[in-house]
């Protein structure tokens, strides 16, 4: 028994939508400097992901401790952990910004029309910045941070994540 053509149609432009709205999202976001449409990174247990801007003074002071705990994780050979930094800003103002501020970590740029609504689907439903998002996909861990976040706070949050997918014998 095979399903009619009308209802083939039907899974057909429900295909079609859906998949549409998957590339629209990936369009979002630019790799930088090299400006590629990109999507982010997945094949990491621990994904921090923080949201910016160069006109926001608490953004800037997070960026420098965010630059100096990826460092330091990354010299202890802990490589469990991604982050990632997405700005809000036009071309301009990151290339400006990229000049005077080494961040060590890779950036990305958001392109799309609505932040507030790309920012609502990571968690935040404030649409601010700074604002972060600690995921760890594998146990299905997902925290939404919102305001300036301090080392202390990232690490509690990375622990909390850790617990979680010990308790759901995933291994990160």
């Amino acid at each position: 028994m095979f399903p009619s053509a009308g209802v083939l149609k039907k899974i057909f432009l429900i295909s079609a939508l859906f998949l549409s709205c998957i590339r629209v999202h990936a369009a979002e976001l630019q790799s930088w400097p090299q400006r590629t449409p990109a999507t982010l990174p997945t094949n990491f247990p621990i994904l921090v992901v923080n949201v910016w801007a160069t006109w926001c003074k608490p953004c800037r002071s997070e960026i420098a401790m965010l630059s100096r705990w990826y460092q330091q994780q990354r010299t202890s050979g802990k490589k469990t952990i991604a982050v990632v930094g997405v700005s809000l800003d036009n071309d301009a103002n990151l290339q400006r910004f990229t000049q005077q501020v080494f961040v060590p970590y890779p950036l990305y740029r958001y392109t799309g029309s609505d932040s507030r609504a790309w920012m609502q689907r990571l968690g935040n439903n404030i649409g601010g910045v700074p604002f972060t998002q600690v995921q760890a996909p594998k146990c299905g861990f997902q925290r939404a941070l919102i305001g300036t976040l301090s080392e202390i706070k990232l690490n509690q949050v990375i622990a909390e994540a850790r617990r979680q997918c010990k308790q759901h014998n995933v291994r990160l």
